[in-house]
């Protein structure tokens, strides 16, 4: 199966992380970065087409693909064990993402960029009502997508009792919580469950966290766009990690 990626930075990451091409389409008369990517796809010996704009138009999934789009392999899962042994490799507590029915893929693509900014090893989705990888997912990551594992669970609550078995304590954001996520040590082995923006973490998954945390809401809105939530916990966790 083919995999679509489109504009320059995700094709440019895509060709730097390795990821296996089958042939990269260019708009005729692109100039700038196309010429970067060009000369990156013939140092690897990977086809490059130019064609039509139209053509990018009619492929495009996102609507921005900013006169180039690469056709490579389906991009592949990692798995919870992987993701682990990242963090090990690095000598690191694990800093793991999980996401609870996130169905919005501009949402997990800027979750998969936030989360390779601040350095966690990994992000979990479950397999139903999750987004998964895509067009969307790649371009609004901004090639973050083929640096960060993600694991494809069957069960997000199973897949908690696992993570705890490793001593990895999980704490999701619910905006009812009593715990504000200041007040919280994320300098251990951490997990952080990040609910949809409609129904939040559900309830099963709730009663699998270590500690449900809140984070404060002065406005009229009482709740944050799912990847904003995931940024605000991933840099308390930065910032505490970077002070010990």
């Amino acid at each position: 199966m083919s995999n679509i990626i489109e504009g320059r930075n995700p094709v440019t990451e895509a060709l730097r992380a390795g990821r296996e091409i089958d042939k990269i389409l260019i708009a005729k008369g692109a100039k700038g970065s196309i010429e970067k990517i060009r000369a990156m796809a013939y140092e690897k010996g990977i086809m490059v087409q130019y064609t039509e704009r139209a053509k990018l138009n009619e492929m495009s999934q996102t609507g921005a693909h900013q006169g180039v789009i690469a056709i490579a392999l389906t991009h592949g899962y990692s798995s919870v064990e992987e993701i682990l042994s990242r963090a090990r490799e690095k000598s690191e507590p694990p800093l793991i993402v999980i996401l609870d029915e996130i169905t919005d893929p501009h949402n997990l693509g800027s979750v998969l960029r936030t989360a390779d900014a601040a350095g966690a090893h990994g992000v979990i989705i479950p397999k139903r009502k999750s987004a998964g990888f895509g067009p969307v997912v790649s371009k609004v990551s901004a090639g973050a997508a083929e640096y960060m594992p993600v694991a494809r669970v069957s069960n997000i609550a199973q897949t908690i009792e696992r993570l705890k078995e490793e001593n990895i304590w999980i704490y999701g954001a619910h905006q009812n919580a009593a715990t504000n996520y200041t007040d919280v040590d994320f300098k251990g082995a951490v997990g952080l469950v990040i609910g949809s923006e409609g129904k939040g973490i559900g309830r099963l998954v709730c009663e699998k966290c270590d500690v449900l945390v809140s984070i404060p809401m002065r406005g009229k809105i009482t709740s944050l766009n799912a990847s904003v939530a995931a940024g605000v916990l991933l840099y308390e966790a930065v910032r505490q990690r970077m002070n010990s």
